[in-house]
Formats: C-alpha cells, sequence, structure tokens
C-alpha cells in the first residue's frame, strides 16, 4: 500500500498552475487509490484558482457545470487521463432538500474543500508543488481508515447523511468496492436515516445501484442492505424472499438463494444483466409460492418476476433496452434441458424466443440458479447437452428471415397481392420448417406458398395462430411434464 506514482499529465497540469501563483492537489478517488497501490480510473485536482483563472491558463477546455469544475484536455493516449478534471476549492451549503446543496460557494483552502466529503477515504489530497514529496492532506485520518480496511463519514456520519442520503448507498458501495467493514457509528446513522433514501431521486439510486453491483463484494452488499434496513428504500421486491422457505430442492431461503445466485455471477466476472437478473431472478417465488414445507410449489413464478423485475427497473429509470433483456432473462431462465425430452425443433424455438445473442446470458443466469440452490456443479451434462444441440441445430431458421423464401418470393410466385395474407404465409412455413429443417428449400416451399395461396386469409390467419399457438403448446407440455417430473418450478 502507498505507492505513490503520478501521471505526467498530472505533474504538466500542476506545474501550469504553480507557476501562474495556484495551488494544485491531487483529491478524492485517485488519492486513495494511489495509497492503495492501485491505477485511478480518473485523475482529480483542487486548486484555489477560478474557473475563469484555469480556462486562461488551459485554453483548450470544457466549463460546463455549476459546480467550479473545468475540463483541461490533455495529448495522452491513456483514456483516463484524455481530460483532466480541474476543480477549484469549494463548501457547500445547507442541504434543504437532503439532495442538493443549496449554494456551492469557492473555499479558500484545500482543508475547506476536504471538510464536505462525504467518506474518510475520499477525503486526502495530495500536494503536487515542485519539492512537495507528495505529501498528504488528512485531516479525517482516511489513510488511517485505509489501513484498518474500515469505511467511515467524515465528521458526524448523521449530519453527512442528513445533506444527501445518497452517501448511505455510497458507504455500502465503497465497502464492497474496496472490501471494508463499515465504522460503527457510520453504519447506526446509516440505519438510522435510511429512510431519507425515499427523498432520492431514482436516477442518483439507479447510477450508485449498478455501480455497487459491479464490485467484487456485491453479494455481500445486498446482504448489509438488508440487515440495516437500507434494501427496502431500493429494491423492496428483492426483501420479499427474506426467510421465504423453499421445496425439497432447494437449502436456502428464496433471499438468500438470490443473493448467492449473484455471488456466482460476481465470481465469474459476468456482465451488468447478468448479475441483475441473477439477483433477480426469483424474486416472483413469494408471490407465486404454493404450500409449505418440502413439497411447496412456485409454479409459474418466472413469468411473475418477470413482471417484477419490468417493474422495479422501470422505477429505477433503467434504460429500457437493458431492462427488456433483463426480463427476458428472467422469465426464460427456467428452460428445460433434459437430453431425453428437448427435440432439435425444442432446442430451434427456445433460440428463436430468447435469440441468439442472449443465449450465452441465460445459461449464465441459469448457471447461477444452480449454484444458488446448493448444487456443486454449474454445468451439468444436460446442460452442456442442450449447448450441442443448440449448436447443431443454430443454422436452421428460427425466424422467417432464415427461410430460403421472403414476401416477394410469396407475392411473385403465388401471383398474388401484398397484403396479411403473406405474412400468415410466411409464419405457416416457419413453424413446418422449426419441425423439419429439411423443408427449408426454395422449391418445395413455392410449392406449399402455391396451396396455401388458394386459401382466403381468414382461414390462413386461424393456421398462422395455430400453427404457433401448437408450436408453443408442445413445448409448454414438456415443461409442465417435466415440472412435474422432477418438482422444478
Amino acid at each position: 500500500m502507498e505507492k505513490i506514482e503520478e501521471k505526467k499529465e498530472v505533474r504538466t497540469i500542476a506545474a501550469v498552475l504553480e507557476h501562474a501563483g495556484f495551488e494544485a492537489y491531487l483529491v478524492g478517488g485517485c488519492v486513495r487509490d494511489l495509497l492503495l497501490g492501485h491505477t485511478p480510473k480518473d485523475w482529480d485536482i483542487a486548486t484555489n484558482a477560478t474557473p475563469d483563472q484555469v480556462q486562461q491558463l488551459f485554453p483548450d477546455s470544457v466549463y460546463e457545470n455549476a459546480f467550479g469544475t473545468v475540463g483541461v484536455k490533455t495529448d495522452s493516449e491513456d483514456q483516463t487521463l484524455k481530460i483532466v478534471e480541474v476543480t477549484t476549492y469549494r463548501i457547500e451549503g445547507k442541504y434543504s432538500d437532503m439532495r442538493h446543496p443549496d449554494e456551492v460557494r469557492f473555499a479558500s483552502t484545500i482543508a475547506e474543500d476536504l471538510s464536505r466529503r462525504d467518506l474518510t477515504v475520499n477525503a486526502m489530497a495530495m500536494d503536487l508543488r515542485a519539492g512537495a514529496a507528495h505529501e498528504i492532506i488528512d485531516p479525517f485520518q482516511g489513510r488511517q481508515d485505509l489501513r484498518a480496511r474500515v469505511i467511515r463519514a467524515v465528521g458526524d456520519p448523521e449530519a453527512r447523511f442528513q445533506e444527501d442520503a445518497l452517501r448511505i448507498l455510497r458507504a455500502v458501495r465503497f465497502g464492497a468496492q474496496l472490501g471494508f467493514t463499515l465504522d460503527h457509528a457510520t453504519e447506526a446513522a446509516m440505519k438510522k436515516h435510511a429512510g431519507l433514501l425515499e427523498a432520492i431521486s431514482k436516477e442518483r439510486i439507479r447510477d450508485e445501484f449498478m455501480k455497487m453491483i459491479m464490485t467484487d463484494h456485491a453479494h455481500e452488499a445486498i446482504r448489509l442492505m438488508e440487515k440495516d434496513g437500507i434494501l427496502k428504500y431500493v429494491l423492496p421486491e428483492l426483501e420479499e424472499g427474506v426467510d421465504v422457505g423453499q421445496n425439497k430442492h432447494h437449502i436456502y431461503s428464496v433471499f438468500e438463494h438470490n443473493v448467492r445466485a449473484l455471488q456466482y455471477a460476481v465470481e465469474q466476472h459476468f456482465d451488468l444483466d447478468v448479475r441483475i437478473a441473477s439477483l433477480l431472478h426469483d424474486v416472483g417465488k413469494p408471490r407465486s409460492k404454493r404450500g409449505e414445507g418440502p413439497d411447496c410449489t412456485f409454479y409459474g413464478h418466472q413469468v411473475v418476476g418477470e413482471r417484477m423485475a419490468l417493474q422495479i427497473l422501470d422505477r429505477l429509470r433503467f434504460p429500457k433496452d437493458m431492462t427488456e433483456r433483463i426480463a427476458l432473462l428472467i422469465r426464460e431462465h427456467m428452460f428445460v434441458y433434459d437430453p431425453d425430452t428437448v427435440t432439435d425443433a425444442g432446442a430451434r424455438r427456445l433460440v428463436r424466443r430468447v435469440g441468439k445473442e442472449n443465449l450465452e446470458a441465460l445459461f449464465q443466469v441459469r448457471e447461477g440458479d444452480r449454484i444458488g440452490s446448493g448444487v456443486p456443479k454449474a454445468q451439468p451434462y444436460r446442460l452442456r447437452h442442450l449447448k450441442f444441440r443448440i449448436e447443431k441445430v443454430s443454422k436452421d431458421p428460427v425466424s422467417a428471415k432464415m427461410l430460403k423464401v421472403n414476401g416477394a418470393d410469396v407475392i411473385t410466385g403465388a401471383d398474388m397481392a401484398p397484403g396479411p395474407k403473406v405474412g400468415f404465409i410466411l409464419a405457416i412455413l416457419l413453424e413446418e420448417v422449426l419441425d423439419d429443417p429439411s423443408l427449408n428449400t426454395k422449391e418445395i416451399l413455392m410449392d406449399k406458398v402455391r396451396q396455401l395461396a388458394q386459401l382466403d386469409e381468414v382461414k390462413l390467419r386461424e393456421m398462422a395462430k395455430f400453427a404457433k399457438r401448437s408450436a408453443d403448446d408442445a413445448q409448454t407440455r414438456i415443461e409442465e411434464e417435466m415440472k412435474k417430473k422432477y418438482f422444478v418450478q
């Protein structure tokens, strides 16, 4: 720990400020990371120069905020150093809305600037003056807390969290990010003021939650939030699974099972969507539970969970495409993969329902589901067999676009006008080809097109609906039989 090595781009900016008669300090997270021997993800300099003065010294800069931060552009090839943020010392006024300071005033000393920060490990500065020998300004013993691996609020923790309740989640997140424990007084204040999170915008909560989920101790953060009464202000639906027992195929409660699935996703370094889907994959179980004891059931919990996930992620203002992908992974995570049951047609339909681009993520969620249930293997033979089968049929049609005929062929070959009949015919052809890929030749399909073209639109609509419904019903019957046989939900 405490290996100090700032970058030349940072040193150059500091030298320009010093030459003009101003102070320059590295501050915040980059100082923390340097003291831990980590490479900072961004570099922040604090100075007593005003934003106008910084812009005069660095004409190639950007200033588009109300916080005194000027983005100084560099020629660095390092993405983390292309823009170095230079911020005027500032001190914040009262937080009447518990979210934003009523006013931001420029300060005259680095000590004043550090006093406004949230956590001691983020409230240190490193003197960048030539000859300063990397002197650390540490008025709140942040370096001591780094060595003790403790997260502690700056000054009075109750005051810090009442100023901005998002700091409660930031404390949890930094604990998970660094693998640190919480200071007792800080944790007590977090518990006491957790309800203030209701005043925080959903977008800010979402951003902090996403950062937390991508840490190496995300699962521990979720457990901590539940223990301290914080989770109910972020993911109350997840709390519904606390102490909810499962059947004989599980050894953990619903909540613990979900957290362990997330833990597996974290340990395997899966992406954000998979981590969130793993955490929420069984969120619908408490609402779909029937009975108690080893034979209780959770039929349809994946559909309930999909609806709940859509509501959760919409409430937290997640992007639409991300929300839909996570909901899809939750809905489909109970796919059947017994080699004696899943046919090639069934594998093709799984690909069609999920999309090839989502298959790997779906398997990852299922692996976490298995490990979270207490089984030793994430990928049993049956799952590997399904992956083999999917790869085997991957070149078979799974959408109308992969048929050897298209709408133009139907219109020309059957001498018919454009209209709904064309779509109905393609839908009927697709279902037949899903059952027998050998039919997917232009000659065979065009013969079928000419036959179907003789039927009226009403009949074709019925056939198209029946073709899709019969295929889906067949898959549903297979899945329901498997549920009964293996007692899965």
